[in-house]
């Protein structure tokens, strides 16, 4: 069995325990039991508490249409020129292309003339031509997105002294858009223009919220999108979630150092022996060309990549807590 046998059967075996637990997990008929169940306790029930919860939830649900598409969705081109954007660095699809056709030409240029197994190289080449650009865009998102969740209380606190010195709401919208400085600014000024060329705030709103798709601005849409429907004091409601914000953002900053431990060992233990075999390979390629020409030796790779990256599953899910 050739390496290319073992690459197929690898990928085959893969595909059918993916669709295996695809399979077996299915909807769980406790939580649709117990979803139905509250449903019906909204809508039967005359507790005073029972009936304010199930006007929120109405009010939710009223706030976009039914037939509401979600950013991205429409093609695999689209969610890529949204997530372009969400990096904030103006990069366009043509150029993303280009640089992910060259890195993989140019990966696969070095590993051949260092290997001289032209099949090894173009897989290199290509995994490492199209992960490492999504990787690098996955980063400039998470740091904007990082920003963004920074300084939005202290946009929400802004909207809240605008609110209270008596100015309407779109008007506190394009003084936090001038006056608040990085993704924030730049996110407000978006949801202004759309007002001003006759988008209601609702809807502008929500496509900023679809397009950022972060917790903590989906808390301000549905906090705005509550008080339009049952009323009260909207600069204390913002008042109040903007406190929550902040100690949303505290709690995360704790898990993150209690976690962080836990990560840089999982980061070792798993690329080391990665590094440790390129290093070897680079020093003196006779000592491990065997792994790629002895069908044993590559049986015995292809488990161990198995097996490591079932270790680094778990130890990711270990470390990931969601607030």
């Amino acid at each position: 069995m050739n390496t290319m046998q073992l690459m197929v059967v690898a990928t085959g075996g893969a595909a059918v325990l993916a669709m295996g637990v695809g399979a077996f997990l299915g909807p769980n008929p406790q939580k649709e039991q117990a979803r139905r169940l509250q449903a019906l306790r909204f809508r039967h029930s005359e507790n005073a508490t029972d009936k304010v919860e199930a006007q929120l939830k109405k009010a939710v649900a009223a706030r976009k249409p039914q037939a509401h598409r979600i950013a991205g969705s429409g093609s695999r081109m689209e969610a890529l020129a949204l997530r372009l954007h969400r990096t904030g660095m103006g990069w366009s699809i043509t150029n993303y292309i280009y640089a992910s056709i060259g890195l993989s030409l140019g990966i696969a240029l070095l590993i051949y003339l260092k290997s001289g197994i032209p099949l090894l190289s173009l897989f290199v080449g290509a995994v490492i031509g199209l992960g490492l650009p999504h990787m690098l865009v996955n980063f400039f998102i998470k740091r904007r997105i990082d920003a963004f969740t920074t300084k939005f209380p202290d946009a929400i606190e802004l909207l809240v002294r605008g609110l209270r010195s008596g100015l309407p709401v779109t008007e506190t919208l394009g003084v936090v858009a001038g006056e608040v400085p990085g993704p924030v600014g730049e996110e407000f000024k978006l949801v202004t223009e759309r007002i001003r060329i006759g988008k209601t705030m609702e809807d502008a709103l929500q496509e900023t919220a679809d397009r950022l798709a972060t917790p903590e601005f989906q808390f301000f849409c549905i906090t705005l999108a509550i008080q339009r429907e049952t009323g009260g004091n909207l600069a204390e409601t913002l008042s109040n979630l903007s406190d929550v914000l902040r100690k949303r953002a505290q709690m995360k900053l704790k898990i993150r150092a209690m976690s962080s431990e836990s990560k840089a060992s999982a980061y070792i233990v798993g690329s080391l022996p990665f590094i440790v075999f390129g290093l070897i390979w680079w020093v003196n390629p006779g000592y491990v060309h065997k792994f790629f020409e002895d069908e044993r030796l590559i049986v015995a790779g292809c488990g161990g990549l198995v097996w490591m990256s079932i270790g680094a599953f778990i130890m990711a899910k270990m470390v990931s807590f969601e607030i």
